[in-house]
């Protein structure tokens, strides 16, 4: 099983507002296997070593370095902690506090020393999931089901979960009529049905609320359609499992789930692909790393698409926008394509962290403004 936290925008708000003297971003690749989870911590351990090595080669003082290392240690001694592991691990950690994220994607390993986080490749795991949520629901079988990365689909306990359709109605079968004889045959399976749904949505609202993973169905009509037009949950999936989710193995579900979470990602950069070209004759789209931070500097981004591994040492001017590039990393500098990233979150904008080969021209950036600069 997969132990995840998505950051949610808040969160990334913080991380992204957040600056001092010594920043230490690390993502390291772990594994939800605990017997071999032992290789993460050992590797954490050489990364930290990293990180204080560039932080004594600027000069900054022992009293800042220490808690740092001291907090990364107890993560390290943490037995409980290591128990509970994702695909990849996300740590930030200043002198006065340390935050971790376990993320469901397989993130590229690295250590960034600067004066601010290193939040690009946490961004995949937000604009990119990799992780769902699954309503199996038929008139006599309710399941919820959760999708994680690339391991096998599991089935969830959710409290005041309905167990199915006539227990809600409390008759033999939703096609009972009523005591009074007004409600029978197909208007009163489809009375019954929406009854049934409204109490499923209710029930899923203490799982989903705050959430922005897709949630998608596996059913047939009439429920299918039903359960649509009753749903409260913003992110419902356009595109469903239409075939009766009725005892299919909760794996099989997920494989067919996760064709969809893949065709929802590609259909993002897509619709990105299509607003970048159709702005780009307007002057509000570029591939320019130069044009594209002036632009977020002064919140002239709508939308930004990043390669969520590429590292551009170097600094931004905080009210022009200018770069300054570096030959290498050190604790003096951080990445640009990073700091831009940030600057269009804070100004309201939109990042989709993905590969290089989803950007168009396969630059390290693209960006659709939001007025022309």
């Amino acid at each position: 099983m997969l132990y995840v936290d998505i950051p949610t925008q808040a969160e990334i708000g913080q991380i992204v507002a957040a600056r001092g003297e010594a920043l230490i971003s690390i993502y390291l690749k772990t594994t939800p296997e605990t017997q071999h989870i032992d290789a993460a911590r050992t590797r954490l351990k050489q990364l930290t070593n990293d990180a204080v090595a560039q932080l004594e080669e600027v000069g900054v003082a022992k009293r800042t370095i220490w808690p740092i290392e001291e907090q990364l240690h107890d993560l390290m001694d943490d037995d409980d902690f290591w128990r509970t592991q994702a695909n990849s691990l996300a740590i930030f950690v200043t002198p006065d506090g340390l935050r971790s994220f376990r993320l469901p994607n397989h993130l590229t390993e690295m250590v960034q020393v600067s004066d601010r986080f290193h939040i690009k490749p946490l961004l995949r795991a937000v604009s990119m999931p990799q992780h769902a949520f699954i309503l199996a629901l038929a008139e006599n079988e309710l399941r919820v089901i959760e999708l994680l990365g690339d391991q096998p689909a599991q089935e969830l306990r959710i409290p005041n979960l309905p167990k199915d359709a006539a227990s809600v109605a409390g008759t033999a079968n939703v096609n009972s009529r009523s005591y009074s004889g007004r409600q029978g045959g197909g208007e009163g399976q489809k009375h019954h049905l929406r009854q049934y749904c409204r109490q499923i949505d209710a029930a899923l609202r203490g799982l989903l609320a705050g959430r922005h993973e897709p949630l998608i169905l596996a059913a047939t009509d009439p429920l299918l359609s039903i359960y649509r037009s009753i749903n409260s949950y913003p992110h419902l999936a356009e595109h469903a499992i239409t075939t009766s989710p009725v005892r299919v193995p909760a794996h099989e579900l997920g494989a067919q789930a996760r064709n969809i979470v893949d065709e929802i990602n590609a259909a993002s950069v897509a619709a990105f692909g299509d607003l970048y070209s159709a702005r780009e004759n307007d002057g509000r789209a570029t591939t320019q790393v130069a044009r594209a931070a002036r632009a977020a500097t002064f919140g002239a981004v709508d939308t930004l698409l990043v390669d969520m591994d590429s590292v551009v040492p170097g600094v931004v001017d905080e009210t022009s926008g200018e770069i300054t590039m570096d030959d290498s990393e050190s604790a003096v500098s951080y990445g640009v394509i990073d700091e831009i990233a940030g600057r269009v979150i804070a100004n309201g904008g939109k990042v989709i962290a993905v590969r290089r080969a989803d950007i168009p021209q396969e630059a390290e950036l693209a960006a659709v403004l939001r007025y022309a600069i």
